[in-house]
């Protein structure tokens, strides 16, 4: 790695810290450091003439990788502005869970230092995407088809190509990637799927019956919402980001994006340590220490 451009979370105090932080520590590498304006206030006076100020868009003309300062929601803000640029980040978490974020900022001299060195593993994760109103949107995650502040339910006639799944009447739906599947999808009792499988899941939102369940299909397959009841209205989301109003009729199609997202990952770590370190996945209470258990 020649240059590496910083994408910090502006709003968190711990992001701004940790990124001028990486910036002092790449210049002394000798490592081209490329930064958003956002950046320059917060640099000490004597590396400010050392980096590069570019906007995110141009990242890819002056940058081998970036590093992303905050949590999944920057490593997803991240992704989205540099989606078409090929181009891998790595993501250092100083927010709650880090799923996506998964290096840690405890040893953030010793993880740039592995990285520029080439100890590092490159992934590609699928995307989603959707054309409303000729223009496309993109989500790592998910999409939401949600209700919007009502206490009223949705009902959504979904299709799996030309066949139709099935009426969902709940609050709403969830597609999800893979990568989404341990985020909105998991709190609504949907799988966990591995990053590498090639499906995609619907979950529903509080759904009214019993019989409806999350459901896995292959990520080939094209999805259509059509928007039977809109309550008292839907709102498309995606990865948290607010896309605009949907109507009642409308017909929301959904398909795998040629685009991807590559991340870079610690090449000592897999996705199954991250289950177990985050979620505390396939954890016996009796194997934890007494100062653990006693708080379960």
């Amino acid at each position: 790695m020649k240059s590496v451009a910083i994408y910090e979370n502006t709003e968190k105090p711990e992001a701004i810290k940790y990124a001028t932080l990486a910036a002092e520590i790449l210049v002394n590498l000798g490592i081209e450091c490329v930064i958003r304006p956002s950046l320059l206030s917060f640099l000490p006076e004597h590396i400010e003439g050392s980096v590069k100020i570019q906007q995110v868009c141009e990242f890819d003309k002056f940058a081998d990788m970036v590093i992303s300062f905050g949590g999944d929601g920057t490593m997803l803000a991240a992704s989205r502005e540099m989606l078409m640029c090929e181009i891998p980040i790595m993501g250092f978490n100083v927010g709650k869970l880090g799923f996506l974020a998964e290096y840690s900022i405890e040893n953030l001299e010793d993880n740039i230092n592995k990285v520029i060195n080439g100890n590092f593993r490159l992934v590609d994760r699928a995307v989603l995407e959707t054309t409303i109103d000729n223009i496309k949107h993109y989500a790592l995650n998910d999409f939401v088809v949600e209700k919007r502040n009502s206490s009223k339910m949705i009902t959504i006639e979904v299709f799996s190509d030309e066949h139709c799944v099935g009426f969902y009447r709940a609050d709403g739906l969830v597609l999800t990637t893979p990568t989404g599947s341990t985020a909105y999808s998991l709190s609504c009792s949907g799988p966990i799927i591995a990053p590498s499988a090639k499906v995609l899941c619907i979950t529903p939102i509080s759904p009214h019956s019993l019989t409806l369940r999350p459901l896995v299909l292959p990520d080939s397959n094209e999805i259509t919402f059509q928007i039977k009841d809109g309550g008292g209205g839907v709102i498309l989301v995606a990865d948290g980001n607010t896309i605009g109003n949907i109507n009642t009729n409308d017909i929301i199609k959904f398909k795998l994006s040629d685009e991807r997202v590559r991340l870079i990952k610690p090449q000592d770590s897999s996705y199954y340590d991250i289950l177990r370190k985050k979620l505390l996945w396939a954890t016996n209470a009796y194997d934890m220490p007494v100062s653990l258990r006693s708080n379960i």
